[in-house]
Formats: C-alpha cells, sequence, structure tokens
C-alpha cells in the first residue's frame, strides 16, 4: 500500500467517524494538513469510492476477504424437490496422546 493510499484511506475514516461528507477536497485538506504530499488523483479516487459504497460495510467486512466462491450442493437424482437437508457430519473427538514432560525423563532443565 502507497503512502497515497493510506493516507487517504485514514482520511476517508477519520471524515467518515466525524459524520462529514467524503469529498476529495476535505481528504486533499486533511491529507495536506498532516504534511503529506500524494498524487493528486487518490482524494478523488477515494472519493468516488465512498460515494459508490457504504463504509460502514467496507469497515464491517475488513477480514471477510473478497475472493470466495459459492458453494454448490448437488439435487438429489431421482427424489422430490423438496427432499429434506441432511444433517452435517458429526466431527470425531480424536485423543491426542499427552506430551512427554521432562520429569519423565529424569532431569530438568535447571538440574
Amino acid at each position: 500500500m502507497s503512502i497515497g493510499e493510506t493516507a487517504c484511506t485514514y482520511a476517508a475514516l477519520i471524515l467518515h467517524d466525524d459524520g462529514i461528507a467524503i469529498t476529495a477536497e476535505k481528504i486533499a485538506t486533511l491529507v495536506k494538513s498532516a504534511n503529506l504530499t500524494v498524487e493528486s488523483y487518490w482524494p478523488s479516487l477515494f472519493a468516488k469510492l465512498c460515494e459508490k459504497k457504504n463504509i460502514e460495510d467496507l469497515i464491517l467486512n475488513v477480514g471477510a476477504g473478497g475472493g470466495s466462491a459459492a458453494v454448490a450442493v448437488a439435487a438429489p437424482v431421482g427424489g422430490s424437490a423438496a427432499a429434506a437437508p441432511t444433517a452435517p457430519a458429526v466431527e470425531e473427538k480424536k485423543e491426542e496422546p499427552k506430551e512427554e514432560s521432562d520429569d519423565d525423563m529424569g532431569f530438568s532443565l535447571f538440574d
């Protein structure tokens, strides 16, 4: 992420948090007041993004990832259209073997 992109991101978040309309001029003013110089296209690019997207949604979905594909479920063959959904598979709990401690070996780190 470039400095211009980061600065405009923070400026847009500040404006959103204060309830101020996000415009290219306001983003540029905040970036300039932070003594940063960015390319002239960054503030307008972020202002256009904020017009089209809801900032709250972007904040809430930050860890959701964008490349997830939809999972397709195969329909039952020859069955009725309103077949009952199957129960999810139950995971079997495997008991992990106990790790041996230093006490079992007859010595310890500080002996």
